[in-house]
């Protein structure tokens, strides 16, 4: 660190140790303009957290973009600054006061004649010409009811004196939405006249913000101003310095110098530091009139503070860049959730602690529109993978677990999960390891004449006792060594088998409804499908056997042709014909669909950092986006009329194997020591299902995410243990934490401010943090039986263009991918410090 930057380091500090920040400004530069009607001031320029300007044809305003200065201007804005008349903290109310007494107070030497201050005073009192902020569609209202209105406007006489109250356009000025609440303004004031024969430079800032009338074309509180008036200078200069010392005060650094200098040296000094980190374009290199769009994120002003010469870097790049990585990267080694305790359920107790203050208000948070996008995007997806599970459980059980029994769990295991557990954003489901571990189970069960049902109870009370263990011994705080390259990488695996049952389900449509690669429109006379009903015909549907035409019946053609498809199946019936399995359009339909719905769900989501439509709208769009998505492919679908495949759930309360019911009897079926053997799977289990839920509860927790009612390990363990109870003894699945559902739950969430400056990205506040938008998915879950008739209507293939999009969204979140592309030299010591981090964590795990 440079020595002219410490005193803006030293202020930044003081800054954050006195727990006062400063207010944003918003920054316009007005030009002093010769015109046919005289001397006249214009906006040319304003600032908030990037530029825009006035086009040249002065109706419009540019994009918001970062300013590019011109070198020499800083020189001669620093030369100003040494120069000229600086008054810290001035006390005045208005803006004839301010001038005034700057005026006044000039130094002897350099003071002006009394006629030239009241010339000068007078054409600093002239009402600026503000540049309106007017939408498209207004612009072209106006232009239709009055096409030359905007010329009349643009050769108005400019105002004589400037107004000690806001005018009508100020305060209905639509720009003043996109300032942040608190901002204060500052003027920046530059031209060229006639009757000075030095320039007059002056830096202000005022001890409290001041209303300044029409000065700002929004009404705010003035705390600085910047005066820079001279005689005819070459090209734009005095235009130049003011787009500086706009520029300047944009930046945080000298922001913070700017509020706590005392004298002028303290203003050179942060200019000096501010110039410590300018970058040159060399020129010939690159267009001065292209406008370089802002960037998605910047470095804080800490970090830019505390930055050091890479020399001492070098020497202290092991233990200390290590940490400095784990704590940037949310790790929780001092996270008080998973400190230990020393007590039996200690952590459990402090767990409920931590989370009973916030019971209530867990309900009332989710009184948002917002939670109502979020219930109906997870309980579709919470849907179809229940479906989608419960179908491979029946295959993997000979129907001992099906979809009616997925559904049912879900619904039951989720509500109270939401209702009790530490994080409640987390969405419950049927997992991949598990279902591998059911049907090894089952095979197990088969091979040796063992009652699966019952078998599979006693591995669930012992998988609960290894839960409660786990709780009491506050072996949660395990997790701490989980680092975030295993966080990641169990992250990255769950995202790729969504995104690959995705593509797999579409695959197995298109094998479901080929496509009829043989037609050609030559022969289309010869394609038909005729329904044979005699005994030629074999009777199986299942026989797609063709018989030559000379051995076929001969039947009635009104007979033939009235009979459907499953009309003619279930009358025993054969389909004869070349035509009888060519499905027109389902595959494309259905692939369209899937791609749509996710290409869908990707652009929807963005709309909130749109340019199109009031914040307003945008917002509302964003969260609605899948609920949007999914209802336009499904207007798509009907109105196109073809026989897509369909979600269908089932419609009666009855197991899908009628051999067993819906309570599991813990003895009868099996030899007695089976209660004593199912311990040895059940140890397999509990580590799977220990790992499976913590981790997910690790990525959930992350600093990044700002949560603020805190985490609850053990609590979320012991409901999952607890859980298994009731699922064993009535057969239905075993649950835990889903990592991208979850993840999509907190996503669709998300918090973000309402406003921003333009060319700023919308910040991230955090998640809406509550119970209720879980529990009312899983409580549509169980209602799902009896909607049916409605669910019906929803293809395929837009569940499975969801589901793509949860998996790339998930896949897109973890931080490997975030870094593409910015570890160009460095990529090879983070690797080594993520890998020493990772041995350093397990040896102290062995321990």
């Amino acid at each position: 660190m440079t020595p002219t930057a410490k005193p803006a380091s030293a202020a930044l500090q003081r800054d954050e140790m006195g727990g006062t920040t400063c207010p944003p400004l918003f920054i316009q530069l007005n030009q002093l303009l010769s015109t046919a009607a005289g001397l006249e001031w214009r906006e040319k320029a304003r600032w908030i957290k990037f530029e825009e300007k006035v086009e040249e044809d002065g109706e419009r305003w540019s994009m918001p973009h970062v300013p590019v200065l011109c070198l020499h201007s800083l020189f001669q804005l620093r030369t100003c600054l040494q120069e000229g008349m600086v008054l810290l903290d001035l006390e005045a109310l208005s803006f004839k006061e301010i001038i005034d007494k700057a005026l006044s107070g000039q130094p002897e030497e350099a003071e002006l004649q009394p006629e030239l201050k009241v010339q000068l005073a007078a054409l600093l009192l002239r009402q600026p010409r503000h540049q309106p902020s007017t939408a498209l569609l207004q612009r072209l209202a106006q232009l239709s009811t009055s096409p030359c209105r905007g010329r009349a406007e643009g050769g108005s006489e400019p105002r004589a004196q400037l107004s000690a109250t806001p005018l009508k356009e100020q305060l209905r000025n639509q720009f003043q939405k996109k300032i942040p609440p608190g901002a204060e303004a500052a003027h920046v004031a530059v031209g060229e006249v006639e009757f000075l024969e030095k320039p007059f430079a002056a830096f202000i800032r005022l001890r409290r913000g001041v209303a300044l009338g029409s000065l700002a074309e929004v009404a705010l509180p003035s705390r600085f101003l910047f005066i820079l008036l001279g005689p005819h200078a070459k090209g734009n200069m005095y235009h130049e310095v003011g787009r500086a010392m706009a520029t300047l005060l944009t930046d945080e650094l000298f922001q913070r110098v700017a509020w706590q200098a005392e004298h002028r040296e303290d203003l050179v000094t942060g200019m000096e530091a501010f110039l410590d980190e300018l970058a040159v374009l060399p020129p010939g290199k690159w267009d001065p009139s292209a406008h370089i769009p802002p960037p998605s994120c910047v470095p804080s002003p800490h970090r830019r503070t505390t930055m050091h010469p890479p020399d001492w870097q070098s020497q202290h790049n092991g233990d200390m860049a290590a940490a400095a990585d784990r704590a940037g990267l949310g790790c929780l080694d001092s996270r008080e959730e998973l400190e230990r305790t020393g007590r039996l359920f200690g952590g459990l107790l402090r767990d409920i602690r931590r989370k009973m203050p916030w019971y209530r208000s867990d309900f009332s948070d989710a009184l948002h529109p917002q939670c109502l996008s979020a219930v109906l995007y997870i309980y579709l997806v919470t849907v179809t993978n229940a479906i989608t599970f419960g179908g491979m459980l029946g295959e993997a059980t000979a129907n001992m677990q099906g979809v009616l029994e997925s559904f049912l769990g879900t619904a039951f295991a989720g509500s109270i999960f939401c209702l009790f557990a530490g994080q409640p954003l987390t969405i419950l489901s049927s997992t991949g390891p598990v279902l591998v571990f059911e049907r090894l189970l089952f095979s197990f069960s088969q091979d040796h004449g063992l009652d699966y049902l019952e078998f599979r109870l006693w591995i669930g009370l012992w998988v609960a006792f290894f839960g409660l263990v786990l709780v009491a011994t506050e072996a949660s705080h395990l997790v701490r060594y989980f680092t975030r390259f295993t966080e990641e990488g169990f992250c990255a695996l769950i995202s790729l088998i969504f995104i690959h049952d995705a593509l797999k389900k579409m695959w197995h449509l298109a094998d479901t409804f080929p496509i009829n690669w043989q037609y050609r429109l030559d022969d289309i006379t010869s394609y038909s499908c005729i329904c044979n009903l005699s005994s030629l015909g074999h009777s199986s549907a299942g026989n797609d056997t063709q018989l030559p035409s000379s051995m076929a019946p001969w039947q009635p053609p009104a007979a033939l042709a009235g009979l459907s498809r499953t009309q003619c199946l279930g009358q025993g019936g054969h389909l004869l014909g070349t035509s009888c399995h060519y499905v027109p359009d389902i595959t494309l339909v259905s692939f369209l669909l899937f791609g749509g719905t996710f290409l869908s769900c990707a652009a929807l989501k963005r709309f909130r950092s749109s340019r199109y439509f009031p914040v307003g709208v945008r917002n509302l769009v964003s969260d609605f986006a899948i609920i949007l998505a999914i209802l336009t492919s499904c207007a798509v679908d009907a109105t196109l009329g073809l026989e897509t495949p369909k979600l269908l759930v089932p419609s009666e309360l009855k197991p899908t194997n009628p051999v067993r019911g819906w309570i599991v009897l813990p003895f009868g079926a099996n030899p007695w020591w089976i209660c004593l053997v199912s311990a040895v799977p059940a140890v397999l289990v509990t580590i799977l299902i220990f790992m499976d839920q913590q981790i997910t509860a690790v990525i959930l927790n992350r600093r990044e995410y700002k949560l603020q009612k805190g985490a609850g390990f053990h609590l979320d363990l012991l409901c999952v243990s607890l859980l298994m109870v009731v699922t064993s003894a009535t057969g239905l699945p075993w649950y835990v934490s889903a990592t991208v559902i979850s993840l999509a739950h907190m996503e669709s969430l998300r918090k973000e401010s309402t406003t921003s400056a333009p060319g700023e990205h919308p910040e991230f506040l955090g998640i809406r943090e509550q119970r209720l938008t879980g529990l009312a998915v899983f409580i549509l879950t169980g209602l799902s039986v009896f909607m049916a008739p409605v669910l019906k209507h929803i293809p395929m293939p837009v569940l499975y263009g969801v589901f793509l999009h949860m998996g790339v969204a998930a896949l897109n979140s973890i931080q490997a991918q975030e870094k593409k592309g910015q570890r160009d030299l460095s990529g090879a010591k983070e690797g080594e410090r993520e890998v020493s981090g990772m041995l350093r964590s397990l040896s102290n795990f062995l321990r």
